[in-house]
């Protein structure tokens, strides 16, 4: 009995080896089958560029608020007079020392004829003083210095000199004037009614230069220094103005961000308080360019096809600042690679692939050389 299940066993062993062989056969074939339907018919058409270090325009994109870099906030002196006379409107470009708008003048005007009669009276009576004192009043140059400074009190010439000069003050601020070339803005008030105190008459905002502000991430500012170039766009229209970078806040906020201001030269188009797009440029030496087309994702690693042979060569990289379209490769590559940047989405490792120019014609091996 023992002896014929031992002369069962080999046979069915052999016959799961059968089975197992041919499965594994199946298998070999289908893995053999699903590659050959994901390999492409034809040879992949590539466009390629040799490695060289380059130029990187690193690239910081934020949103800012711009702001005038000179203004004037402009108020009469005194608020107890009606407004006569507003010459201009929001808007309206001025040049320095035009009228921007009056007060009603009549009683400063009648106060300051008031104020030229007392100094005539107490002139007068500084002439009386000094004849009483024994001095002729048509040679003051010979009175003494403090029978003169007695005399000036006495008659109260002082006193008139200083209250005609405030009122001739007065009357010279009734006149609003623009301290600068500009535009004005923030004129919301009427003639005929008093000017207000709570707040400005208007704004008079300079020609020249604006300023914008911006924040930065903190993990950034190490790429800024004063002087790097910005552009600025307003998100309303199509203005658009370069400037550089003045200064930058020392200060991390809160939420980890750095303000950072701007200069950026007048342009047409540019108002106070716009929000504008702001993008910082800084050139940095002697890096590996490439765009970022170059760069994909294999096994959840950056990885850079180059050509060599015909053939497409896996390369793992590491890549480091990028801009709108390149990005600088930190390492994985070497000067004169040709880094295959279009036509690389599908490639495998050492896949067959046949360089063509722009246009799309096969590029000539000599002048890829070259």
């Amino acid at each position: 009995m023992r002896t014929k299940i031992y002369a069962i066993i080999p046979s069915v062993v052999l016959c799961f080896g059968i089975v197992s062989c041919g499965s594994s056969s199946t298998e070999s074939n289908k893995d053999k089958d699903s590659i050959a339907t994901v390999l492409p018919s034809k040879i992949a058409e590539v466009k390629v560029m040799t490695l060289q270090p380059s130029v990187f325009s690193h690239e910081i994109v934020s949103n800012g608020k711009m702001s005038a870099h000179d203004f004037a906030d402009l108020n009469f002196a005194t608020s107890d007079a009606v407004i006569d006379k507003i010459f201009v409107k929001n808007g309206d470009r001025v040049r320095a020392g035009q009228p921007i708008a009056t007060l009603d003048r009549f009683k400063l005007e009648n106060q300051l004829a008031q104020n030229r009669n007392d100094l005539e009276k107490a002139r007068l009576e500084l002439a009386d003083v000094l004849i009483g004192q024994g001095y002729d009043p048509d040679q003051k140059d010979k009175v003494p210095a403090d029978v003169m400074r007695l005399a000036r009190l006495r008659s109260g010439l002082d006193q008139a000199e200083t209250v005609l000069a405030a009122t001739q003050r007065s009357l010279d601020e009734s006149t609003l004037v623009a301290p600068f070339s500009g535009v004005v803005a923030n004129l919301f008030q009427r003639a005929h009614n008093r000017p207000s105190s709570s707040e400005p008459f208007c704004r008079i905002v300079s020609d020249g230069n604006m300023d914008v502000e911006f924040s930065v991430l903190e993990n950034e500012l190490a790429m800024l220094r004063p002087g790097d170039e910005v552009t600025v766009t307003a998100f309303a229209s199509d203005a658009t103005g370069t400037g550089r970078v003045t200064e930058i806040n020392p200060v991390v906020d809160t939420d980890g961000l750095v303000k950072v201001r701007a200069s950026v030269g007048g342009v047409a188009g540019l108002f106070d308080g716009m929000n504008v797009k702001v993008s910082v440029k800084r050139a940095m030496q002697e890096c590996f360019v490439v765009p970022k087309s170059a760069v994909v994702l294999r096994t959840g690693k950056q990885v850079v096809f180059t050509e060599q042979d015909g053939k497409a060569i896996w390369n793992y990289v590491h890549t480091g600042l990028e801009n709108m379209n390149e990005c600088i490769v930190d390492d994985g590559l070497e000067a004169g690679m040709r880094v295959i940047y279009d036509g690389n989405v599908n490639l495998a490792h050492e896949a067959p692939v046949k360089v063509v120019s722009d246009s799309g014609k096969a590029a000539v091996a000599d002048t890829d050389a070259e």
